[in-house]
Parts: structure tokens; C-alpha cells; sequence
């Protein structure tokens, strides 16, 4: 007999996985480590007019989708209304079964709305409508749904020259528990040979207090955003490597290198490898001073499709997976912050899984100094946020490290409604655990289980990375 679709056992296949959901899994909190909401937002309590709003704007997972369903582009970022772009998103919805963001869409619908219809070009109708009363409504806000989520922590991802002026008045509103903190994304201050690196360097200048002329300067400009990321609350940076590389190299060169690029705005690929490697070491010894962790997202590829970056930009669905050698000069890079100043706590992720067992098994080599799980293998990330996605991730953990360590899931979102995917991600885990347990494969001990289970939605997060403002009251 058929299971109902989506009910309160979908993904759980065994008595096992149901019983460590639902008792312990389903109502733990959550820390959201990485994720692109917007502070300002936050800081408003930003309201939306409608569904299409909340769910559409911004969302390259459902525009890439809608183009392949043959949804013509005004009714994806064009000019279209948004009662017309919510049916485009309807009509695609049915044709999406396989996708996770079928599975999304409903979780979404049933958990913050109460809407328990399938979405498709009949319905959506009615549940314009419907939503669309509540979005209007009390308790639909920004802060609001973060709250219903049950969020203890938010980190927003933050340019070094961000004054991080909403992150404060964040701090200031009463009745708030979630701490909003930023995030340290310097990628403009790697990616020397863009055309955003002169205009970025002058904003760098303008919030440091003077010119900078030389290397040395540089890097005491980031040294200082560092530490007022720092005071501000920030625990985490994050470092986009779409090409994973490393150059040997001294400090004398790259300031050389450096004043080469102020002169003529561009250096050599070779030059552009090395002072990428130093900064990126320099920067790690001031996060592992600090007790940060360093986040490396590798293997993008982005802005694949020239015409339509030309007409939207970046960000906008053209990415995909990136290819090529990471051991060797992965590998390089750790053992250079290792010696440079320690290795900090380090999350290494992979839109490639190709990279899995590398990521996996370098983790391993640079783990130590007492920190559990001290390097971890990062959760799957956008192309593997999946079901088998998931469950693959943590299987290769499993088998190469310890995945009773594992710091879990993220949202990697801009959307207010993407906390079901710590949903998701936790019956997968359940079921993943389960099914170990029912083949025999791991003991029918509640009370271990409950504890792996209750470290991996929220406990390992909360010790790995010490957010100041997190109480410790859920272990």
C-alpha cells in the first residue's frame, strides 16, 4: 500500500527512524551557521506583500528550474506581475517530482501556512489567497518566522567593509532571542584580477582610516575589519574557492606583487595564486587566534552563461559544478596555516562530490588540539542539498571520520521559508540511523541515538563554534 505523500513519516522507513524524529529530532533548535538573509530585513521585520515575494525573489534554485520547464524569463525576473509569476512557478511545480524542491515547496506551504494541497495551476488560486491573507497578517514578518523556526543563531554572510551597522540595532530590540551575527566574506580581497577589486580596495581604504599604498597596509586594514567582525559577534568567516590553489611564497613577494597591481590593475595568474595563498594564511592565523572557524566553499563555477550575466548579473541561476585537481593544493594550503600560526576549526565543502572522500579523508589529517570534529567535512552544499545528496554526504563521513561530530545542516538561503530544510535534513539523518540500526548494523540503544542525533541538529553547533550569544540550555 502506497504511503501518503509527505505525511508525518515521510523520509522515516523504519520504527527506528520514527521513534528518533519525532522524540528527539523534531523539536530541537536551530543554528544557522551559514546563510545570505539580509540583516536590514531582519532588523525590520520585513513584511511581504505576497508569496511570490517571499518565495520567488531572489531564488535561483526555482528560476533555473522554470527556465527548464520553458517558463518564459519575464515571468521569472522580468516584468511580469507576481499573481502571474506565482502561476509560472505553479504550472512548474507538478513537472518537478524527483526535485527537492517539490519536497521543499509543500514542506513550506504545510509548516507555515497550514496549506496541505498540492500546489499546481488548479489550486494555486486558492492558495494565493489563502497565503496571501496570512503574509498580511500578524506574525509573518521576518523576525517573526525566524522565530516560529525555533533559531537560536543567524550568520549572515558580510563584506569586510560592511559597517555591520544592522547587526547592532539587532541587538537593541526587545523580546528578540535569535543573535544575528555576521560572517566574514573577504572574496573581493582574494580576487585580485576582477574588476571589483580597485573599487572594493577604495571602500577597504575609506573604512580603515587611510590610503592604502602597500601590502603591509592590506593587511593591517583586514586585520582590523577582522577584529571588529570580532567584537561584533562574528565567530565565522567563509571564503568562496572556486579554483583551489596554493603557491609557495614569501611576504616580500606578494608586496611586491601587490604594488605591481596597483600600478597596472592586473597581475599574472601565477602572481594572483600567490597572494592569494599568503592572504588567505595570514587571514587564518587571525582566525585561529580568535577561535573562529574558517568556512571554504570549493568547486563553483560561476556566471557560466555570458549573455545572461550581461543582462542580470550574478547570482541569478547560471552556476554549476566545477571540476578539477583539490587534493594537492588543498592539502598545501592546510599544512601552510598549520604552520603558519595553527590551523583553525576549518569546514571544507564541495559543490563537486566527486570531492567527497578527498574532503573527507585531508579533514582527517589535520585534526587535533582537543577541538572535536575540530576540521569538519561541511554538509552537502546547493547541487547536493538533496535526498541522496544528504544521506551521501554523511554515509563518506561516517566511514572516514566520525560523524557523531558532524556540526550538521545550514540553509545557505536567502529566504525566510527555507528552514524546512533543517527539516528535511533531519529525517534523512533519522532514517539514515534507522536503517543502520534495523539492518544491524548499530546498536538499539535509545539513549546513545538520541544523544548522536541531538549533537548533529544542534549540540555539536553549539560547542564547535561558541557563538557569544548562545546559552547553552539544550544540551
Amino acid at each position: 500500500m502506497a504511503k501518503t505523500f509527505l505525511d508525518e513519516n515521510f523520509l522515516l522507513n523504519s520504527e527506528t527512524a520514527i521513534q528518533l524524529y519525532h522524540q528527539t529530532a523534531k523539536d530541537m533548535p536551530i543554528i544557522d551557521y551559514h546563510c545570505h538573509l539580509s540583516p536590514q530585513e531582519i532588523l525590520e521585520n520585513k513584511t511581504f506583500k505576497n508569496i511570490t515575494e517571499a518565495w520567488l525573489y531572489g531564488d535561483h534554485y526555482k528560476w533555473r528550474v522554470m527556465r527548464a520547464n520553458g517558463i518564459e524569463e519575464r515571468y521569472i525576473t522580468g516584468d511580469a506581475e507576481d499573481y502571474d509569476k506565482f502561476l509560472a512557478w505553479a504550472r512548474t511545480v507538478p513537472q518537478l517530482i524527483g526535485n527537492p524542491l517539490y519536497h521543499w515547496t509543500h514542506l513550506e506551504l504545510q509548516r507555515f501556512f497550514g496549506v496541505h494541497e498540492l500546489l499546481n495551476e488548479q489550486s494555486a488560486p486558492a492558495i494565493w489567497e489563502k497565503v496571501n491573507q496570512q503574509l498580511q497578517g500578524p506574525g509573518f514578518g521576518a523576525r517573526d518566522l525566524i522565530t516560529k523556526s525555533k533559531v537560536t543563531v543567524v550568520c549572515t554572510t558580510d563584506d569586510p567593509v560592511d559597517s555591520l551597522e544592522y547587526h547592532a540595532q539587532i541587538r537593541e530590540i526587545s523580546g528578540f532571542e535569535t543573535a544575528v551575527l555576521p560572517s566574514f566574506r573577504p572574496d573581493k580581497a582574494l580576487e585580485v584580477n576582477r574588476a571589483t577589486f580597485k573599487p572594493w580596495l577604495e571602500k577597504l581604504s575609506e573604512v580603515h582610516g587611510s590610503d592604502i599604498r602597500s601590502y603591509d597596509e592590506f593587511l593591517a586594514a583586514l586585520e582590523k575589519r577582522v577584529r571588529f567582525f570580532h567584537e561584533a559577534g562574528g565567530r565565522v568567516s567563509d571564503h568562496a574557492i572556486d579554483k583551489v590553489m596554493y603557491a609557495d611564497t614569501t611576504k616580500e613577494e606578494v608586496s611586491e606583487i601587490f604594488t605591481r597591481l596597483l600600478e597596472q590593475g592586473q597581475v599574472s595568474p601565477e602572481e594572483e595564486a600567490k597572494h592569494k595563498s599568503y592572504t588567505l594564511v595570514f587571514l587564518s592565523s587571525l582566525y585561529a587566534e580568535l577561535g573562529w572557524a574558517m568556512q571554504l566553499h570549493i568547486h563553483a563555477l560561476r556566471n557560466n552563461n555570458s549573455v545572461a550575466f550581461s543582462k542580470l548579473g550574478p547570482d541569478t541561476g547560471y552556476d554549476s559544478i566545477n571540476d578539477g585537481v583539490i587534493a594537492q593544493p588543498l592539502v598545501s594550503l592546510l599544512d601552510a596555516m598549520e604552520n603558519a600560526g595553527g590551523l583553525p576549526k576549518t569546514i571544507l565543502y564541495s559543490l563537486n562530490p566527486n570531492d567527497y572522500h578527498v574532503l573527507a579523508s585531508a579533514a582527517g589529517s589535520f585534526q587535533g588540539g582537543g577541538v572535536p570534529g575540530k576540521i569538519q567535512f561541511g554538509t552537502s552544499w546547493w547541487y547536493n542539498d538533496h535526498r541522496d545528496g544528504i544521506r551521501e554526504q554523511m554515509r563518506i563521513l561516517g566511514n572516514l571520520g566520525v560523524l557523531s561530530r558532524f556540526v550538521g545542516m545550514l540553509t545557505d538561503s536567502r529566504s525566510f521559508l527555507s528552514y524546512t530544510r533543517h527539516e528535511y535534513f533531519r529525517r534523512l539523518l533519522c532514517d539514515l540511523l534507522g536503517s543502520w540500526v534495523e539492518n544491524g548494523e548499530a546498536p538499539n540503544d535509545p539513549q546513545l541515538l538520541s544523544s548522536l542525533v541531538e549533537g548533529i541538529c544542534y549540540n555539536n553547533a553549539e560547542q564547535y563554534f561558541n557563538f557569544p550569544a548562545v546559552v547553552s540550555s539544550h544540551s
